[in-house]
């Protein structure tokens, strides 16, 4: 095993219609239209896979969930930054699949099945508080945070023991459309969630 790590920052966008109780509950609530269908963007500020550098690249996910998070059976696509070469796309594929083990190795009990992985022009930037992410034509999303009493500050959920990270800032999609392996999904308007992630594999 390689010894990994990630540091950057993630969005989701899901079909939740008010914010994602899986965050709070760890999986132990349903998502609120019973089944949990989502699309992410990971931006890669620094990290690596042994000797292999992801810096700068960026992520897409689709996870689809038929119940509850921790019941696991998911089913998950991964589209890599076209920029990364072969040894930067396997390892990648690695650290995503769960078979690096260490923060994502949980995919490997819950992923049910794997649709995927492919090169595809990744992009995810920020402009003010917004998020912009287009994985090709499969993916197009504009995340923010939702509002809070101060303006100037983002409405954040702390310390708690998700995977992803432990401070979740609660956001919402002005744009959530996702057409790859046969699911043609529109989130406007539904639950988003941004973290800062800090990911690491064995040591």
């Amino acid at each position: 095993m390689q010894p990994w790590a990630i540091k950057g920052e993630l969005i989701l966008n899901c079909n939740c219609t008010v914010f994602c109780p899986c965050v709070v509950s760890l999986g132990k609530h349903p998502p609120t239209e019973g089944h949990c269908q989502t699309w992410g963007g990971v931006r890669i500020d620094s990290g690596h896979y042994g000797d292999i550098d992801f810096s700068g690249l960026n992520i897409g996910l689709l996870i689809e969930i038929p119940g509850m998070m921790s019941r696991g059976n998911w089913k998950v696509a991964l589209f890599v930054d076209e920029r990364a070469d072969d040894a930067t796309f396997d390892a990648l594929v690695k650290v995503f699949s769960g078979a690096a083990k260490g923060t994502t190795g949980l995919f490997q009990v819950l992923v049910g099945e794997f649709l995927g992985a492919e090169r595809q022009p990744v992009t995810y930037e920020t402009e003010g508080n917004t998020r912009h992410i287009t994985v090709g034509r499969k993916i197009q999303g504009i995340v923010h945070p939702v509002g809070g009493a101060d303006p100037d500050k983002d409405l954040v959920i702390t310390n708690t023991q998700y995977w992803m990270g432990p401070d979740i800032t609660v956001a919402t999609a002005t744009k959530g459309k996702v057409r790859a392996y046969g699911r043609v999904w529109d989130f406007d308007g539904r639950s988003a969630e941004i973290c800062q992630i800090d990911w690491h594999g064995p040591k």
